[in-house]
């Protein structure tokens, strides 16, 4: 039976799908905590377009906002607070998920930690006045169950931002544009500051692509290894668009967001350098050397391997981590004979 693509995603290990992650839980209901960055309510009514086309407009600028890790992941950089999470947002041993970002974990209500886990109770006690998720499919938000879709959208609006087919600077100046009309200070020093590294990281980024280095960008499983399809993914376009050598599979699996490979044909393309995929439900570096074809790759042999950091919040302070990071690996490698 054919897939969805939102199924596939799921199930594949495509952004979040939490392979081996286990569930904590949904956090226990408790009282919402501000902070003084929150913005108070507007005096005026309040309207944002999302990218569903959908324009949500309410009376006044909305205060009580619940969003999908990710979301609330780049909200927070921008100095919007949330009152509750959903999706990944903690460790099996109580630390916070990386995919969450900065959000302080402590402050905010969970109302879910897995797939399709979404407290609706606890979510209509919360009062919210606004929803925000990502989008990897046009129209459906990411992590929002589909069997309480329906309720879930009659508890308050909702805004959806979508990732596929953008680039990691599109997808940012969405969510800053969301901040802004929810009252965040796009010139504050801390913002100014991240956008002003963001850019100096992504000029470092496209001085090492004219070196002509190639990059295989992958994700690993038990029995499978994964090459990305740049176009699908915000921040490997962003890479591409400064110029990097980014290898493109010559066939996609259905929902087109890589291609499966088995190990002992881990040597389809060639490259020199391999970033791999660090989130934890893939398999580690050192899990992945044990597959013979893999440990043989010039760019493995060469010690050319460094992590990609798959789920970076849309944030210049998110993006600006990430590319450093990157840049100062990428200045360590150099082209393969």
């Amino acid at each position: 039976m054919p897939v969805s693509r939102r199924s596939f995603l799921a199930a594949a290990g495509g952004f979040g799908a939490l392979l081996t992650l286990a569930a904590c839980g949904a956090s226990t209901p408790s009282a919402v905590v501000t902070t003084e960055r929150t913005p108070t309510a507007s005096a005026g009514p309040w309207t944002f377009t999302d990218d569903r086309g959908k324009k949500v407009e309410l009376p006044r600028r909305p205060t009580r906002i619940v969003a999908q890790v990710g979301s609330a992941a780049a909200l927070w950089d921008f100095g919007i607070r949330p009152v509750a999470v959903f999706g990944p947002h903690k460790l099996k041993d109580g630390g916070r998920d990386p995919q969450v970002g900065n959000v302080d974990i402590t402050k905010v209500a969970g109302l879910g930690n897995v797939w399709d886990e979404f407290n609706v109770e606890q979510y209509i006690a919360l009062q919210p006045q606004l929803l925000v998720s990502s989008m990897y499919v046009k129209g459906t938000l990411w992590y929002v169950p589909e069997k309480s879709k329906d309720t879930i959208e009659q508890v308050a609006p909702t805004a959806g931002i979508m990732l596929t087919g953008q680039s990691a600077s599109q997808v940012i100046g969405k969510y800053a544009e969301l901040a802004r009309s929810l009252g965040a200070d796009l010139d504050a020093p801390e913002v100014s500051s991240a956008k002003a590294r963001f850019e100096a990281a992504t000029a470092e980024l496209t001085k090492i692509a004219a070196t002509g280095l190639k990059v295989l960008m992958m994700s690993g499983g038990p029995d499978t290894m994964w090459v990305v399809n740049p176009p699908e993914y915000p921040d490997i376009m962003h890479l591409t668009q400064s110029g990097l050598d980014v290898v493109t599979p010559d066939k996609v699996d259905e929902g087109g967001f890589f291609q499966s490979l088995s190990w002992e044909n881990a040597d389809r393309y060639d490259a020199d350098v391999i970033l791999y995929d660090s989130r934890s439900q893939a398999l580690k570096l050192d899990e992945m050397l044990k597959k013979p074809t893999f440990a043989k790759l010039p760019a493995v042999k060469a010690g050319q391997v460094y992590p990609w950091k798959a789920e970076a919040p849309f944030s210049y302070q998110g993006y600006a981590d990430y590319l450093e990071e990157l840049v100062a690996d990428l200045k360590k490698a150099h082209a393969l004979p």
